[in-house]
């Protein structure tokens, strides 16, 4: 049995370890995780560049990695506390962005400013609980190559968007977008599709 497998069976070890990684009452590392853990245990790929003022929420026990020649601008939060966070090569991830995981990006995709990716949910379902103690529910978020996301977007959980797929300023994704599509809108619609016989985008 792996250390983690032995870790999350046995309840009072695993609240033992979540302790030493996460002060009680917060989303955050520890002091030790950030500067001891994070830069050695998660992949950062050549050329990458984290900014001073960029969050990296990242835990050992999940993913993270940030790909070759991508950067993570000021103010920007990364989370893989309940979900692995992969971005691609060549990714800009834009100033105040937040990122919580599962969320899983290709090469080249362009985040604005403001933009929320998460796949997590708090559960509601219970209504003689808060849900802030309910239990999370989490569904992957992928963003495939060449993607162009506009400022102050939310992407949803369990959403997929597409290759070369543009999401225009302020739009909210509830649902999958496809390939070479442009969406907008609360919620996102398809307004145009790229046509490979006349070389053009089209209205949908």
């Amino acid at each position: 049995m792996s250390i983690t497998a032995k870790i999350k069976s046995n309840p009072k070890l695993k609240k033992l370890v979540h302790w030493m990684l996460i002060p009680t009452g917060e989303s955050r590392p520890r002091l030790w995780v950030r500067w001891f853990v994070t830069p050695f245990y998660h992949h950062r790929g050549k050329g990458a560049v984290v900014r001073y003022y960029a969050r990296l929420d990242v835990f050992p026990f999940n993913k993270f990695s940030l790909g070759g020649k991508s950067i993570i601008e000021d103010f920007a939060t990364i989370n893989n506390g309940v979900g692995d966070v992969i971005i691609g090569d060549n990714c800009g991830i834009g100033i105040s962005n937040v990122i919580i995981g599962p969320v899983i990006m290709g090469n080249y995709v362009m985040l604005a400013q403001n933009i929320v990716v998460s796949g997590l949910n708090h559960g509601y379902e219970d209504v003689t609980l808060p849900p802030r103690v309910q239990k999370v529910v989490t569904k992957p978020i992928n963003i495939m190559d060449n993607v162009w996301i506009g400022a102050n977007c939310v992407i949803t959980a369990g959403v997929t968007i597409g290759k070369h797929a543009v999401i225009g300023a302020g739009s909210v994704v509830t649902k999958d977008i496809p390939d070479y599509s442009v969406a907008v809108g609360n919620p996102a619609r398809v307004i145009k599709k790229y046509n490979f016989t006349t070389n053009a985008w089209e209205k949908a």
